[in-house]
């Protein structure tokens, strides 16, 4: 292959005319960069080939239009100008010339980076403030105040001595003033603000029964909990309840390093509300395999110590299981108890109620990610409570637009994964109340796609080893589609 420079501008033949028909796309590498090459219409375009959220191959991804969907989380981009138009991922990809002479299709990279200039679309950006709780919500929403061009001062709030961690965080808020636009803090001090958003996720809901205030049982909130609960597990005897995302994925995480590690789960089946007993039994042969031990359709009763540590944990049918570290996964409350005494709406399952454009009923006041209930357009706006990452920096954009008083409303279709033993399972849609589970594969070779049924309609798909089954149907996915199984 002939190359060409010019000051920082590498160009390289990457393939022929021919190589390429309509819909279809190419991995190329141009001095070392690895670049997606796509043909849509008789056009060629050039991205970057590494999805920004954790480097995996968009070659593998669904492309669909303009867009390619990453097979691994999610992401999509598009692949035109390299915008990120989905999450989970900040960054766009970088775009490249695309040139086509003689039937052969060059592409140019530039080391060059040029930086858009900031323009003020705030009305007094020299002393509006807009005051945000730390993590993927809010971070999204200040990286979208900044591309549009807000120089007002953004202030991060988080009780967290770490930097933001690929996690999200929780703040201690005391108490808001909505009408003096003031927060109090856990530490007594105040701040102003001019707009707020309010992305306080949620907290790991505890355990209530006699013992759960001994010393070593932990919940998972944060990156020092992960720390501690690794370094008491090892070598030791870990008991795990819950048996959903939390429960599970620590399960398989201390099959290799604790001396034993227990599951106790109150549904005859992991995940058998999310993603059904099939799949459910599949995960738990799979941790088995691992010696991981279960106790299903049961629960604790009681958790008794000796000198202020857990020593050992009574089942609700009597059985005694020893243990020296008891890890609690049973779901997750949102964390707007602050707000009890203000007028800003709260629902009954103390989500912060926001609309389409994640306000809430108080003027200058957002929410979003975990804390929020939000009118999800793939249901017919019906208000859910969804705690997935990838919606939480949905959610973060379109706050951050809001506040730049540019009406975008919420538009995405909720995509998540979990990771267990080096295997993921991928997840699109939304299937509460589902009816049905029709399988493509099976559960038994541990490759499947599931299409869970309502109305006949798919609702929501699941996926292992079946990339990027789960990634195009996000993509063909639209608040407007009924997608019928036989399609």
């Amino acid at each position: 292959t002939m190359a060409t420079k010019q000051c920082d501008e590498i160009t390289e033949m990457v393939c022929l005319e021919s190589d390429l028909q309509d819909g279809q796309m190419k991995e190329v590498e141009v001095d070392q960069n690895k670049i997606l090459l796509v043909r849509n219409n008789g056009e060629f375009t050039a991205v970057g080939g590494l999805c920004t959220h954790y480097g995996a191959p968009l070659i593998k991804g669904a492309l669909v239009g303009d867009r390619v969907r990453c097979p691994f989380h999610g992401a999509c981009f598009n692949t035109k100008t390299g915008d990120i138009e989905e999450f989970p991922g900040l960054d766009c990809l970088p775009k490249y010339k695309v040139k086509v002479e003689g039937g052969k299709v060059y592409v140019t990279t530039d080391k060059k980076v040029s930086l858009m200039p900031l323009v003020c679309h705030c009305r007094q950006c020299n002393i509006c403030e807009c005051l945000c709780f730390i993590g993927p919500a809010s971070l999204q929403c200040a990286e979208t105040l900044r591309q549009n061009g807000y120089e007002g001062r953004i202030i991060m709030v988080t009780k967290d001595e770490q930097l933001p961690l690929d996690k999200t965080k929780l703040s201690k808020v005391k108490s808001v003033d909505t009408e003096a636009k003031t927060l109090t803090f856990s530490d007594g001090t105040n701040q102003h603000y001019d707009q707020l958003l309010i992305s306080t996720g949620g907290r790991a809901r505890p355990l209530q029964c006699p013992g759960a205030e001994l010393k070593n049982v932990k919940l998972l909130e944060s990156y020092k909990d992960a720390t501690e609960i690794h370094q008491m597990s090892a070598g030791n005897k870990a008991i795990i309840v819950g048996t959903s995302f939390i429960g599970m994925e620590v399960a398989a995480y201390l099959s290799d390093k604790a001396d034993s590690v227990t599951v106790i789960g109150s549904s005859k089946f992991p995940f058998q509300s999310s993603l059904g007993p099939d799949i459910g039994k599949m995960t738990m042969q799979m941790l088995e395999e691992k010696n991981v031990k279960f106790y299903t359709s049961n629960g604790v009763a009681e958790i008794r110590g000796e000198n202020g540590k857990v020593k050992e944990v009574v089942l609700k049918n009597g059985e005694v299981l020893p243990a020296d570290i008891v890890i609690v996964g049973i779901g997750v409350i949102p964390n707007s108890n602050f707000l009890k005494e203000t007028s800003v709406e709260i629902d009954s399952r103390n989500a912060v109620v926001v609309d389409k454009f994640m306000k809430t009923n108080i003027p200058d006041i957002f929410a979003a990610g975990d804390v929020v209930s939000f009118p999800l357009p793939l249901v017919g706006h019906k208000r859910v409570n969804i705690g997935h990452w990838q919606l939480a920096q949905a959610h973060g954009r379109i706050a951050g637009l809001s506040m730049l008083n540019q009406q975008v409303v919420i538009n995405t279709v909720p995509y998540f994964w979990t990771m267990l033993l080096g295997k993921s399972i991928r997840y699109t849609g939304y299937g509460e109340g589902y009816t049905d589970i029709v399988f493509k594969g099976s559960t038994e070779e541990r490759k499947f796609l599931a299409f869970y049924i309502k109305d006949e309609e798919v609702v929501a798909a699941a996926s292992l080893n079946f990339d990027p089954a789960v990634a195009r149907l996000a993509e063909i996915y639209k608040p407007s589609t009924h997608c019928i199984l036989n399609e």
